[in-house]
């Protein structure tokens, strides 16, 4: 059994690199691996017995005028990080660290260190970090952008980080310092979640022999039964914000007579809850997973109408494993999780009118929701992405390495 260090910037449920990242864990240590975590200080974190190697907590987003210092050094690599993790290297001695999330609030530094240890290294990517200073490929977080996956001098041309001048170069010395050839040479894999991440880091230099397709996973033993019967209401999931597509959804469900449930935070929220007070669309807020789980299971279907280059959307798999069907966004690595007619629809990101359509040959046409088998959609999501499937691809990865 391999000795596994797994290291993320945050050790709670953040997002998706977190969910991924701590439900890795649970799933090696289950299987007999010896597991520990790299992480960074936060009053949110889990309990973990390799707390007292966390380095020292860095909010980017309200750091104070004396820890500036200390924020501009973090992602290039500070003498605190490099201690504490030489020091849980001493102590636990892994034979593979597995990288997620890493850059700003821990640095690819521990990338580096692990290297000159002759460990080997491999990394999930959750976002285009590697590629875009930004880490999501929009400009100015607005656009659809690749212009950095060439020169970094972009970030800086077009003040996207923060839409700052301060914050763009920041972003363009860290990524110009923990660039393609460096971070190559540092990792034995690179894991990508969708074909579209790869064919992405391909576009950006990364070499294909160095990268490994392979979907997130979900626990699906806490998965129920599909539920046949459905109430008469759509959902959207995920994060309340511009990229997400979430206004040009709202803009055309508040034209259309089907009920809209909206679960989720984020920027946009109050302003759009102020905007869309028809009766048919629903803001639920944050919600915990048990509360998710029951209204996703009774909605017709899930709307993810991003418009960004979504990797392999947490909220996609969990619906399926549902039974829940999907009516997704053509872009990212959406397409690669939908057969249209088999588990959901297709269509056209940022296309008011296709998604109008959509919604309602959902409800309405014969080719609608009504065609589709919810048991079989979540045996097949089951089968496609069970942690015991996910486990022998990452052995399979493993083995490969050494």
């Amino acid at each position: 059994m391999k000795r596994v260090l797994i290291a993320n910037k945050f050790y709670h449920p953040h997002g998706g690199d977190c969910v991924y990242s701590l439900a890795m864990e649970k799933l090696l240590r289950e299987k007999g691996h010896e597991v520990a975590f790299f992480s960074m200080q936060h009053p949110s974190n889990n309990f973990s017995s390799c707390e007292k190697y966390f380095p020292s907590e860095i909010n980017y987003s309200t750091t104070s005028k004396n820890k500036i210092l200390k924020s501009i050094i973090r992602p290039l690599g500070s003498s605190e990080v490099k201690r504490k993790f030489n020091a849980i290297l001493d102590a636990f001695r892994p034979d593979i660290v597995h990288l997620n999330n890493i850059h700003s609030q821990l640095s690819p530094i521990i990338a580096k260190l692990a290297h000159e240890r002759n460990i080997k290294l491999v990394w999930t990517l959750h976002d285009y970090k590697l590629l875009c200073p930004r880490s999501d490929s929009l400009r100015q977080g607005i656009d659809i952008c690749e212009l950095c996956y060439k020169s970094k001098f972009n970030v800086l041309k077009y003040s996207c980080t923060k839409n700052s001048i301060l914050a763009s170069f920041l972003a363009f010395v860290e990524a110009k310092k923990w660039n393609c050839k460096v971070l190559s040479s540092f990792t034995d894999c690179f894991i990508c979640p969708s074909a579209f991440m790869k064919k992405k880091m391909m576009q950006g230099g990364f070499a294909e022999e160095k990268l490994t397709v392979l979907n997130n996973f979900i626990d699906i033993i806490n998965i129920p039964p599909a539920k046949e019967l459905r109430d008469d209401y759509y959902c959207y999931l995920g994060r309340i914000s511009a990229e997400k597509g979430v206004e040009t959804l709202l803009e055309e469900a508040s034209k259309l007579p089907y009920t809209l449930k909206v679960i989720g935070s984020g920027p946009l929220l109050e302003d759009l809850q102020k905007k869309y007070t028809q009766d048919n669309i629903e803001f639920l807020g944050f919600q915990n997973w048990d509360s998710i789980q029951n209204i996703l299971s009774k909605a017709r279907f899930l709307v993810i109408p991003s418009e960004w280059y979504e990797n392999n959307p947490f909220s996609v798999i969990e619906s399926l494993c549902l039974g829940t069907p999907i009516l997704g966004a053509r872009i990212g690595g959406i397409p690669e999780l939908i057969e249209p007619g088999i588990n959901g629809m297709l269509f056209e990101s940022g296309d008011a009118r296709d998604l109008k359509e959509k919604i309602t040959a959902f409800f309405e046409s014969e080719k609608g929701v009504s065609s589709f088998d919810y048991s079989a959609i979540s045996d097949r999501a089951k089968q496609r992405f069970s942690a015991d499937l996910y486990y022998n691809s990452l052995m399979s990865i493993y083995e490969k390495i050494f």
